[in-house]
């Protein structure tokens, strides 16, 4: 599950707005922040550091000593608003905090583990009392030596073991292992027990609208090249980030960071695509070295094409004037349940200043509390 964080942002015309940021967002915020600024981060001298260090959630990893030397998020927020004007009021901060179309809509995701909650009090004091429902993370393996290309990304070796804090369907995987953390390809792991990814979902012949916000030229023969602002239906959304998408009767892998659904605001699809682009295929890594026997079983693009003709065919038939069958109908039925209306208008907590890490199930009984 996807832990949240939810921020009470106080700004100078008294007004007061709730935003929702992922510790990966706040990740890539704090990463791009020291960039902008080597002096003040200490990229320099150490000495002239003043861009306090960003504070690891207690459950990333068990190290006590870098937990006491880090403090609480709530801290950190507090000493970066202390810095000089030219980084506390810098676009990219304030830009960070700002409101967001998803900040005004409720989570949706279901698939929640147990709940837990870390509350940080005004005092920035907090105990282990305060976490319950311990997360536990997958592992997986790296199959493959890969060297990082921007800050944000860590570096693994064939053999490496990994914990997944979370799995993005953009194809990287935010990753820790030790004291190190970052956005790995996820066609460069694979899972320590069955070389069968069980998360993958089925193929859905159906289709799912998207529209490309960047072109990409196919390199493989089982690639689909598109245009940027053309619309084809997915097919098949596999973890690696290489969706199977259907333009007409053709089918092939295209990159998911480069869809999107239409209507959505692709800003922050953009900025992503900016700072790390597509992850490489596992069909291209050399080298390669799996710990199991067998590989991965993956259809091909003929058995895509003609499961996916087939159901064309079927559709087809079916809207046809005449008696609606029941298979239809239930595809209607489902199409009516993932257009239920969602919530406009997000919490607002009592508290001055309060920073919860909550599962996104979690959210929403705090959202439906207040």
């Amino acid at each position: 599950s996807r832990q949240v964080y939810l921020f009470l942002v106080k700004w100078q015309d008294l007004s007061e707005k709730v935003v929702y940021r992922r510790f990966t967002e706040i990740y890539e915020f704090h990463k791009t922040l020291k960039e902008m600024f080597p002096i003040e981060a200490g990229e320099i001298s150490p000495a002239s550091r003043i861009i306090p260090h960003l504070p690891a959630p207690r459950w990333f990893d068990g190290q006590r000593a870098a937990e006491s030397r880090q403090g609480t998020l709530t801290e950190y927020c507090r000493a970066l608003l202390g810095l000089p004007t030219k980084i506390s009021r810098c676009p990219h901060l304030l830009d960070f905090f700002k409101v967001r179309p998803e900040d005004l809509k409720l989570p949706t995701d279901s698939q929640v583990k147990k709940p837990e909650t870390y509350l940080v009090p005004k005092d920035g004091k907090s105990n282990a009392a305060d976490i319950t429902g311990p997360i536990i993370l997958q592992s997986y393996r790296a199959i493959a030596d890969y060297g990082k290309s921007s800050a944000s990304e860590m570096a693994v070796a064939t053999g490496d073991v990994v914990e997944v804090v979370e799995k993005s369907e953009s194809g990287w995987w935010f990753c820790q292992m030790k004291a190190k953390r970052g956005w790995v390809p996820a066609s460069f792991l694979e899972p320590l027990d069955s070389p069968d990814e069980a998360e993958d979902p089925e193929p859905n012949y159906a289709g799912e609208p998207y529209v490309t916000i960047k072109a990409y030229t196919a390199v493989e023969e089982d690639e689909m090249s598109l245009a940027q602002g053309e619309t084809i239906e997915v097919i098949h959304k596999l973890l690696d980030g290489w969706w199977v998408v259907r333009k007409e009767d053709v089918t092939g892998y295209f990159p998911s960071m480069y869809l999107q659904k239409s209507g959505q605001d692709p800003a922050q699809a953009q900025r992503q695509i900016k700072s790390r682009g597509a992850p490489p295929r596992r069909s291209t890594i050399r080298n390669a070295h799996s710990i199991h026997q067998r590989s991965r079983k993956r259809l091909s693009q003929d058995a895509y094409r003609r499961n996916s003709v087939r159901f064309l065919q079927q559709r087809r038939r079916l809207a046809r004037p005449g008696p609606q069958s029941a298979g239809s109908s239930q595809e209607d039925n489902l199409q009516t349940q993932c257009a239920k209306p969602q919530p406009a208008v997000p919490p607002r907590p009592s508290a001055d200043l309060i920073l919860h890490r909550c599962s996104e199930s979690t959210k929403r009984k705090l959202a439906s509390a207040v």
